[in-house]
């Protein structure tokens, strides 16, 4: 088994693909990009680094709606191709030349821009009389070359996302690596304490309609929940969502799985948009409660998170399925903080286990927790229906979570060695181990 744990954390020894590189605009903690709607956007470039920055950025989550086209030529080039066609909602156009230069080419556009058209204008002038005047001329917004992906991804997204309104939810993916591993109740108690101990509303989404447990460990029962939604999809709005919520703490909400076996409950990958997008107009913080199955729709969900914590559990199949998901959300948002990870259920007598620094080095990173088994607790809560904390606030496994909570929410950034927040706990359940 540690054999094996060793080839994992190294690539080469199974013929694997190298992990996809790193990006090189990190995301800040408080820096939140909201996705764009379903929009049409056309670039017109006058530089190849441009242009493929535009490419990164058309593949990047935030912009999974946006039906994006790149050409070269710059403001010359749109000009021409919309003398007798339609302009999209938004034009990009770079220029390379001097301030007369970008405004003669916005000229020769406005004669041929629909007015409902935004334009963001990429050129190397950094003045702020040229940014005064393209603000008069009703250019949406002036980048500076050379621009990045998350530059280009941040301005298109900037666009529909007024001042005035209320910042754009927080979406929290929870996800065992392997069945059984404790996520659901991972997720639960660090919605729980979002909730309690940062004040944030926040809303609990149990994904697994057919066997969730969110309603048994919240101690709720409501007549409605997510099935209502994701069945009636046109009749999703505000008023709809806030009636299918219920009630758990001051802060916390819960989107209650059904728990029956009267239908069935296959979607479409995307089945869950309609609910997150209304839901992410009104409420900060969304956990997504999402069961252990690979579907189209756990996929796109997974891959359109904000943040994704993996659960596992201290076993072989555990660490390879966490290491084939993390390494594919990786890959899959290279704009985006790496996938977190925690481990569960560790100490059981007698069972052999993988120790966490094997771990860490087969996933390259480490672990954001590691939750010791305590059957007696977690199944006293269970069967109350109460969180950890509300059985004993100083359990070290409700001070984890609170850390967790911290961690993912953005309230603390991890460190580097993303164990530093908890490292007092993960010395000593090591010595204890050791």
């Amino acid at each position: 088994m540690i054999k094996y744990a060793q080839q994992l954390a190294d690539p080469a020894a199974l013929d694997a693909p190298p992990l996809a590189p790193q990006a090189p605009e990190p995301i800040a903690a408080d820096d939140h990009i909201a996705p764009a709607p379903r929009v049409s956007v056309q670039a017109f470039c006058d530089s190849v680094e441009t242009a493929a920055a535009a490419q990164s950025a058309g593949a990047d989550r935030r912009l999974a709606k946006v039906h994006l086209k790149i050409q070269m030529g710059g403001a010359t080039a749109a000009a021409e191709a919309y003398r007798n066609s339609p302009t999209p909602n938004v034009i990009i156009i770079e220029s390379n030349g001097r301030s007369e230069a970008i405004l003669e080419g916005l000229d020769q556009l406005a004669e041929v821009c629909d007015a409902t058209t935004r334009v963001v204008v990429i050129g190397r002038i950094n003045d702020v009389a040229l940014y005064r005047e393209l603000t008069r001329r009703g250019v949406s917004d002036y980048l500076i070359a050379p621009v990045g992906t998350l530059d280009l991804v941040r301005s298109v997204c900037g666009l529909f996302a007024p001042e005035t309104s209320k910042p754009v939810g927080r979406i929290l993916a929870v996800v065992g690596a392997k069945g059984g591993v404790g996520a659901s109740t991972v997720a639960h108690n660090m919605a729980w304490s979002i909730a309690r101990d940062f004040s944030l509303d926040s809303v609990v989404t149990d994904l697994d309609l057919a066997f969730g447990t969110a309603g048994l460990d919240y101690n709720q029962d409501p007549p409605q929940g997510i099935a209502d939604a994701v069945f009636s999809p046109d009749r999703i709005d505000t008023n709809f969502v806030d009636r299918l919520l219920s009630k758990c703490t001051d802060h916390l909400s819960l989107l209650a799985a059904p728990a029956t076996l009267d239908r069935v409950y296959d979607f479409g990958p995307e089945a869950f948009d309609g609910i997150l997008d209304s839901l992410r107009s009104n409420v900060p913080c969304i956990v997504l409660d999402i069961p252990h199955q690979w579907t189209g729709w756990t996929r796109r969900l997974l891959t359109s998170a904000d943040d994704i914590l993996v659960v596992a559990a201290p076993d072989l199949a555990n660490l390879r399925n966490a290491k084939n998901m993390m390494d594919l959300m990786r890959a899959s948002r290279p704009n985006d903080r790496r996938p977190y990870y925690c481990l569960n259920q560790v100490g059981v007598p007698k069972r052999p286990e993988i120790k966490p620094n094997e771990f860490a080095k087969a996933l390259e990173d480490e672990p954001l927790a590691v939750i010791p088994f305590d059957p007696q607790m977690f199944g006293t809560a269970a069967n109350n229906g109460q969180m950890i904390a509300e059985v004993s606030t100083n359990h070290k496994a409700s001070e984890m979570f609170r850390a967790v909570a911290q961690v993912m929410t953005g309230r603390a950034e991890a460190k580097k060695s993303r164990g530093s927040l908890l490292s007092p706990l993960l010395r000593k359940l090591r010595r204890k181990q050791a």
